[in-house]
């Protein structure tokens, strides 16, 4: 059976040549599912990935009390005073969150970014921040550092470039980068200033680093039992996944959706492909079965056939995507504060390795009743031509 079936598979696969429209619109369809699928997962796992490697173990930060993001979270100045003196706290740096109007370098459109007061405590609590050109910002002047990736896909942000804020006008002096998190997608100026142009009175967030990851518990208790204090400090882990959580589930799902409906139109092409194979091949599969080859192997072989063609398109798929989008950067909306998000599409091994094997199934479902059929066709009528 074996033999039989390696016999009439290696005919097949050798035959492929004659019937190149057929063989095409199989590899055409699965590589159309992969594509999508593979491209709007690396979609979600580089937003999650931007957001995510943000984190780190020992870093926290202070919302207001009922706040789920820096947009809507605020404290007072005795708040941040008092933060300051907690036991377990190695630096912190109170911070306003804003909304600054740019221009999307692809396709010209507004884009709200992230605008962040800061004072030099920032770069200690970051110590991942790394300058790319320029030099820092000077306090009390109206001077801007641009994340490395905001540089790229806005316009406007080349250092010396001025950008408007309101109505105060800004220079742009440096660009930093932080190992690809979302802070390169923001714009940072001095916190004083800030307050005065976005007319503001305390800060929207304070970001602090721990002295040990494992105080966090500890400087929360503090927290919780000062009554002067109406505010909750979240680990930077817990906070940026809440944050990309509904945005990457909701990409996965609108994937997981948009793929299903290409996977039917590409099983529905795989099945008239085979069956149209099969039908050509009717008088050739009869002979074969009345010179005594099994069932089996007939069934194998347009299996195996049907594979052949969708691990072309699955592998012509996923690297597509790969070349093609991995890395590529773009951006997005931020689902829990309508600020903009660049980030860069993240094409993994695993990701590959799941459009091959989406690949294989639909192969397997397009190809099993063909299989059958050709198997099952009788002899007689298929010589005669029936």
């Amino acid at each position: 059976m074996f033999d039989q079936s390696r016999a009439i598979t290696a005919m097949n696969l050798r035959n492929l040549i004659q019937r190149p429209g057929t063989s095409f619109v199989v590899i055409i369809g699965i590589a159309g599912v992969v594509a999508v699928l593979v491209g709007l997962l690396a979609m979600a796992a580089g937003f999650n990935a931007a957001l995510t490697t943000t984190a780190a173990p020992d870093r926290a930060i202070v919302l207001g009390h009922g706040s789920r993001n820096e947009m809507n979270s605020w404290l007072t100045n005795e708040e941040l005073n008092i933060m300051s003196q907690l036991e377990g706290l190695e630096v912190a740096s109170g911070e306003l969150y804003a909304v600054v109007d740019l221009t999307q370098r692809d396709s010209g459109e507004q884009a709200y970014v992230v605008g962040r007061g800061i004072t030099p405590a920032a770069y200690a609590v970051r110590p991942e921040l790394t300058l790319v050109s320029g030099r820092f910002p000077q306090a009390g002047r109206s001077e801007l550092l641009v994340g490395a990736t905001a540089a790229r896909e806005y316009l406007g942000l080349a250092i010396g470039d001025e950008v408007k804020l309101r109505d105060s006008v800004w220079q742009v002096v440096g660009h930093f980068d932080t190992g690809g998190t979302a802070n390169e997608s923001e714009v940072w100026m001095d916190l004083s200033l800030a307050k005065s142009v976005f007319r503001r009175n305390g800060v929207s967030t304070m970001r602090v680093r721990l002295s040990n990851a494992n105080l966090m518990a500890s400087v929360q208790e503090q927290i919780a039992g000062d009554p002067r204090l109406n505010i909750s400090l979240v680990s930077e882990e817990e906070f940026y996944a809440s944050q990309a959580e509904a945005r990457t589930s909701l990409i996965e799902t609108f994937t997981y959706f948009i793929a299903s409906i290409m996977a039917v139109g590409a099983v529905i092409a795989a099945l008239n492909s085979m069956y149209v194979a099969v039908h050509s091949r009717k008088v050739e599969i009869a002979t074969l079965r009345a010179l005594g080859f099994g069932q089996g192997p007939i069934i194998s072989s347009v299996m195996v056939e049907a594979l052949f063609l969708s691990a072309i398109g699955g592998t012509a798929g996923a690297a597509l995507v790969y070349f093609g989008m991995n890395g590529y950067t773009t951006s997005t909306l931020n689902g829990a504060s309508n600020t903009q998000v660049a980030f860069s599409f993240a094409v993994s091994p695993e990701l590959l390795a799941l459009g091959l094997v989406n690949a294989l199934v639909l192969g397997l479902i397009g190809g099993f009743l063909p299989a059958i059929h050709a198997a099952r066709a009788p002899i007689t009528s298929a010589l005669l031509g029936k």
